[in-house]
């Protein structure tokens, strides 16, 4: 069966579903990939569920929704404007949503136009000789500016990498209280091949899991989101007392996280794509892709 049978076999009970106010998921329109965790749950994929049926219950619900990504030195100038400029046209449509970009460049943020409901707040940050450090206080800021501003302002936070580009709807579907992602190279691989930390010295040791995580999004409410970036943040300063550093630096504590405190939804790599895997064989729809890495020029050392 195509996936545009399939699609059409559910639209009439979505329609049903629309009408009487609730979201509802088809975890069999996805036979072929996990659509649902050992703890119940969901790993979001394309035809699992009706747009119209979660944009209507947040809107009526009047969600809000705020970004938090970091463009710090080179990044700004070589992803920021892409990253933004395709989230107007992609990220939570029909929902108010705020961008907050955290750099050491402010003046250098590029005023692209917002649609309605969709604001932009630029927060200067200090910028750290190290990538490696810039990644991992991350986690510190985002828990600040949750503690200090949006947990008054917005019912749901979602933390993005900036070298990405939106390619279709990331829409209200993905919001949960407690939201990973599958990590695109690792999804498929079995456990034994997840790339933890297996320092015991470090706080994110890890011996097995359940999955791996890609740290270039997560999300939720904003107090799921406060606990998770507060936890990571005191392990890498306990790593930094240790004289010690996590194999993936932030992602590594990121999946130690998850592995204690569940998440309840998980988004599919179709919300994270990186364009150069073979296999596109499970990807129906590509709602973020990778940019180019060119680390040897845009990190700093």
């Amino acid at each position: 069966m195509s996936w545009k049978t399939t699609w059409t076999k559910y639209a009439g009970i979505s329609i049903v579903l629309i009408l009487l106010g609730f979201t509802s998921l088809y975890l069999r329109a996805r036979p072929k990939v996990q659509t649902r965790t050992s703890w119940k749950a969901p790993i979001m994929w394309e035809l699992m569920f009706d747009p119209r049926v979660y944009d209507k219950k947040h809107q009526e619900e009047q969600t809000t929704v705020s970004l938090t990504v970091f463009a710090v030195g080179r990044y700004l100038e070589a992803y920021l404007e892409t990253f933004l400029t395709s989230a107007e046209e992609h990220f939570m449509p029909g929902l108010p949503v705020t961008y907050y970009v955290f750099t050491d460049l402010p003046e250098k943020v590029p005023n692209i136009t917002l649609g309605p409901m969709r604001n932009l707040t630029v927060v200067w940050v200090k910028k750290h000789s190290r990538w490696q450090d810039i990644s991992m206080m991350r986690m510190k800021t985002i828990s600040d500016i949750i503690e200090r501003e949006l947990q008054h302002r917005f019912t749901y936070v979602f933390c993005f990498d900036v070298d990405q580009i939106f390619k279709a709807r990331f829409g209200s579907e993905a919001l949960g209280e407690s939201v990973a992602l599958l990590h695109a190279w690792f999804y498929k691989l079995p456990k034994y091949r997840f790339t933890y930390d297996k320092n015991p010295e470090s706080e994110a040791y890890m011996e097995q899991g359940d999955y791996y995580y890609h740290a270039a999004i997560f999300g939720g409410t904003c107090e799921k989101v406060k606990a998770l970036t507060f936890s990571c943040y005191l392990s890498i300063m306990k790593d930094k007392l240790s004289g010690v550093e996590a194999l993936w630096h932030d992602e590594s504590h990121l999946n130690k996280y998850f592995w204690i405190h569940k998440p309840s939804k998980l988004l599919s790599p179709e919300y994270c794509w990186d364009p150069s895997i073979g296999d596109k064989s499970d990807i129906l729809i590509r709602r973020l892709i990778w940019r180019p890495k060119e680390y040897d020029t845009l990190r700093t050392r």
